[in-house]
C-alpha cells in the first residue's frame, strides 16, 4: 500500500501552480523534498492536460480574432446557443430521471394492489401498474441518452487520472462480549 503524502493538498496545489508558471519539476522536487518522479505521477499529467486545453483556448480565439466582426459576433452567439442547450439538456435529464424515479414508485404501489392468486379480480391495478411502468421507462430515455454519451468521456478521465491511494481498515470485534450501555 502507498503511503500518504508528506505534502499538504495546499502544497501540491502550489506545486501545480509553479509548473504552470513554468518552473521546473526537478528544481521543485529539490525545494519540497520529494522526487521528481512523485511530482511527475501526481501532478504533471493534469498540467499537461491544463497546457493543452489553454492552448485550444487560445487557438479558438485566434480562429475567432480572425473573422469579420459581424462573424465573429454570429460565433459568439452560436456559442452561447450551444451552452445553453447543454444546461437545457442537462436539465431535462435530470427532471426526466425524477419522473422516472416518480413515477416507478407509483407503480411500485400498484403492485401491491395486485392479488396474486387470482390477478384478474385485480385487472385494473394490473393495466395501472403496465401504463406507469411503461411511462416510467420512457421518462427515463432522456437520462439513459446522457449518460451513455458521456460514458466514453468518463472512461478516458478515469483512465488519466491518477490513482490516489486507499487504506482499508477492518476492525474485528468479540461479539460474545456484551455491549456497555
Amino acid at each position: 500500500m502507498a503511503r500518504p503524502s508528506k505534502l499538504s493538498d495546499a502544497k501540491w496545489k502550489e506545486i501545480e501552480r509553479r509548473l504552470l508558471a513554468g518552473e521546473k519539476a526537478a528544481d521543485l522536487a529539490r525545494e519540497f523534498k520529494v522526487s521528481r518522479s512523485t511530482i511527475s505521477t501526481r501532478v504533471s499529467k493534469r498540467i499537461e492536460t491544463v497546457k493543452t486545453v489553454a492552448n485550444q483556448i487560445f487557438e479558438a480565439d485566434q480562429a475567432l480574432k480572425s473573422l469579420p466582426t459581424a462573424e465573429q459576433i454570429m460565433t459568439i452567439n452560436l456559442v452561447d446557443e450551444l451552452k445553453a442547450i447543454s444546461t437545457h439538456l442537462a436539465g431535462a435529464g435530470r427532471f426526466a430521471a425524477a419522473s422516472a424515479h416518480r413515477l416507478a414508485g407509483i407503480a411500485h404501489e400498484q403492485v401491491q394492489q395486485i392479488d396474486d392468486a387470482q390477478p384478474e379480480k385485480t385487472l385494473a391495478a394490473i393495466q395501472r401498474f403496465g401504463a406507469l411502468t411503461k411511462m416510467a421507462n420512457e421518462a427515463s430515455h432522456i437520462p439513459m441518452n446522457l449518460l451513455a454519451a458521456n460514458k466514453d468521456v468518463m472512461k478516458v478521465a478515469q483512465k488519466d487520472a491518477p490513482v490516489l491511494p486507499v487504506q482499508v481498515v477492518v476492525a474485528v470485534e468479540d461479539a460474545s462480549v456484551p455491549e456497555a450501555e
